[in-house]
C-alpha cells in the first residue's frame, strides 16, 4: 500500500513540476517572440516572471491535479483545470496591482489565463493518457479485497474491473458461504462514464478465488504480520452482523487499509437519497433535482444563451453552404419542424434542417442506417450532428437547453410511457440539443425496449446529478463525435 501512496504522489508531483515548466516556457515565448510586455522596464518584466510563478504555486496549492485519482471523470479534470488557471489569472492581477496599482494587466491577465488554460488541459489529456497505460500495464495498481457473498459486489468488482487502465486488482473474497458462478453484465463503456453507470450487455462468468470465511479474515487481519498487500476492502454484509462490520472496520485501520461498506442487496432501496442527521441520528431523504434551484436554472438558462449565441455567429457562415446542397439534392423545404415533447409534456415545434426526402412517416418512424428516406447530404449532417443546428434558435426561444434529455416524437412519447415506468421522468427538465445518453452509446434507433429503458435510465441519471461541468463535459464529447464519428450515429 505504501509503494502505491508514494507512486500516486509521484504522478501528482510530477504534473506539478510540468505546469510550472508550460507556465514558464508559455511566459518566455510571450516576451522573446511577442509585443507582450513591450515598453516594460526590466525589473517590471521580472516582477512578471516571478509574481506569475507565485500566483501559480498558490493555485497549485489549492488546486492541483487530480489525474493519478482513479474514478475521475473528464469533466472532473476540466473543472480542476479551470479553477486552476482561473485562480491563477485573478491572483496574479491582485498582486500586480498590489504592486503597481497603475501597471495596465487587466488585458494580459486574461489573454494569458486563456493561453494557460489551453495548454494546460492540453496537457492534462497527454498525461492522463500516459497514466492509464502506465496502469494498464500492471505498475501504479491498487489491491482489492472483497468481503460478503451477496450480489451487490457483482457492481463493485464490474465497475473495478471492467476499465484496466483504473489499475485495481481483486485478489479475491472471504465470506461465510460460497458465492458460487457469478453471471454479471459487462458492456463497452466510454471510460470516464464508469463511475457513473456499471456497465451492462453481454454476459459472462465471473470467477473469483475464495480466500476463507469472516472469521479466517479476523484472524489474518489480527496476525503477527500485517496484511500490507491489501490497499481497499469492500465489506457487503447485512446490518445485522453490525459487530463484525465495526471489527473489520477498526481492524482495516490498523493495518491502514480503506475500509468501504456496501449495503446488501435486500437492504438497497434503489433511490437516490441524501443524508441528513437529526442529531446523532442518520436519516435518509429523497434527492433533490439540482435544476429545480432557482439559482441552478438562471445559471443554466444564462450559459444557454450565451453558449448558443457565441456558437451561431461563427457557424452562420456554414448556413449557406448546407442550404445549397439540401435543395440540390431534395427539394422541399431546409427546415424539418416537428412536434416532440418537452418539458412538463408540454408539446413544442423543434427546428432541424431537413436531411430525408420530404415523406409521410416522418412523425413515426426513426431513421435506420441503411434508410431510403436519407439524402447522400442528409446523411453526412446526421453523422457530423449539423443537422441539428437550428435547434440552438430553439433554446434561445427558451423552448430546449443546450444539454438535456434528448425531445422524443409525440408518437414515442405515447407509446414508450406506457411501456417504461419512470419514462415521463426525464420531461422534468428542459430537453436538450445533446444529453448523457447520446455521448454515452445510446444515441439514434432504438430497435429494443432495453435501448429506450438504458436510455431513459440516463437522462433520469443526469436530472438527478446535473452540475454546470457535467454540461461542459457533455459539450465536449458532443464535439469530439464531429470528428469521431458514432456508430450509432444515422
Amino acid at each position: 500500500m505504501t509503494s502505491n501512496n508514494q507512486s500516486n504522489q509521484m504522478i501528482k508531483w510530477a504534473v506539478v513540476v510540468a505546469d510550472f515548466i508550460l507556465l514558464n516556457l508559455i511566459l518566455w515565448i510571450l516576451i522573446e517572440f511577442t509585443p507582450f510586455v513591450e515598453g516594460w522596464e526590466p525589473m517590471g518584466v521580472k516582477m512578471f516572471f516571478a509574481i506569475s510563478n507565485f500566483a501559480m504555486a498558490i493555485s497549485e496549492w489549492w488546486f492541483s491535479t487530480i489525474i493519478h485519482n482513479r474514478m475521475v471523470s473528464a469533466g472532473d479534470v476540466l473543472k480542476r483545470v479551470v479553477q486552476l488557471t482561473v485562480t491563477q489569472a485573478l491572483t496574479f492581477y491582485v498582486f500586480m496591482k498590489i504592486l503597481d496599482v497603475w501597471i495596465p494587466v487587466g488585458t494580459k491577465a486574461f489573454l494569458f489565463g486563456s493561453l494557460l488554460f489551453v495548454v494546460i488541459l492540453l496537457s492534462r489529456v497527454i498525461e492522463r493518457w500516459y497514466v492509464k497505460r502506465i496502469r494498464q500495464s500492471g505498475r501504479n495498481t491498487r489491491t482489492v479485497l472483497l468481503v460478503g457473498n451477496d450480489p451487490e459486489l457483482l457492481t463493485i468488482y464490474t465497475k473495478l474491473k471492467a476499465d484496466p487502465t483504473l489499475g485495481y486488482r481483486i485478489s479475491g473474497y472471504y465470506a461465510n458461504g460460497l458465492m458460487g458462478d457469478w453471471t454479471h453484465s459487462t458492456e463497452e463503456t466510454n471510460n470516464d462514464s464508469l463511475k457513473e453507470n456499471p456497465p451492462s450487455a453481454s454476459e459472462e462468468n465471473v470467477s473469483i478465488e475464495y480466500l476463507g470465511s469472516l472469521e479466517d479474515l479476523v484472524k489474518r487481519l489480527e496476525g503477527s504480520v500485517k496484511m500490507v498487500n491489501v490497499d481497499d476492502m469492500y465489506v457487503c454484509l447485512s446490518r445485522r452482523d453490525k459487530h463484525m462490520i465495526k471489527k473489520i472496520s477498526r481492524l482495516c485501520d490498523q493495518n491502514m487499509i480503506r475500509f468501504f461498506y456496501v449495503p446488501v442487496s435486500v437492504e438497497s432501496i434503489g433511490l437516490n437519497l441524501r443524508r441528513e442527521m437529526i442529531d446523532d441520528i442518520e436519516i435518509y431523504t429523497t434527492y433533490e433535482n439540482p435544476l429545480a434551484s432557482p439559482f441552478n436554472k438562471m445559471l443554466k438558462r444564462a450559459f444557454d444563451i450565451v453558449f448558443s449565441i457565441a456558437f451561431l455567429i461563427p457557424t452562420a457562415i456554414i448556413f449557406p453552404w448546407i442550404y445549397f446542397m439540401i435543395k440540390r439534392q431534395s427539394p422541399g423545404p431546409i427546415l424539418f419542424k416537428q412536434e416532440r415533447t418537452g418539458i412538463d409534456g408540454k408539446t413544442f415545434k423543434c427546428y432541424k434542417f431537413r436531411s430525408m426526402h420530404v415523406n409521410k412517416d416522418a412523425d413515426k418512424l426513426q431513421a435506420t442506417e441503411h434508410d431510403p428516406r436519407k439524402f447522400p447530404f442528409g446523411d453526412f449532417m446526421r453523422k457530423a450532428n449539423l443537422d441539428e443546428l437550428p435547434q440552438f434558435f430553439n433554446v434561445l426561444q427558451g423552448r430546449m437547453s443546450i444539454v438535456g434529455p434528448r425531445p422524443h416524437m409525440l408518437a414515442h412519447t405515447e407509446q414508450y410511457s406506457q411501456l417504461i415506468a419512470k419514462y415521463m421522468v426525464r420531461h422534468y427538465v428542459k430537453p436538450g440539443v445533446t444529453g448523457w445518453a447520446q455521448v454515452t452509446g445510446f444515441r439514434g434507433e432504438t430497435k429494443e425496449l432495453w435501448q429506450m429503458e438504458e436510455r431513459v435510465k440516463r437522462d433520469i441519471w443526469y436530472i438527478e446529478n446535473w452540475t454546470i461541468w457535467l454540461d461542459f463535459r457533455i459539450i465536449w464529447l458532443t464535439a469530439k463525435s464531429i470528428f469521431i464519428h458514432d456508430k450509432n450515429a444515422y
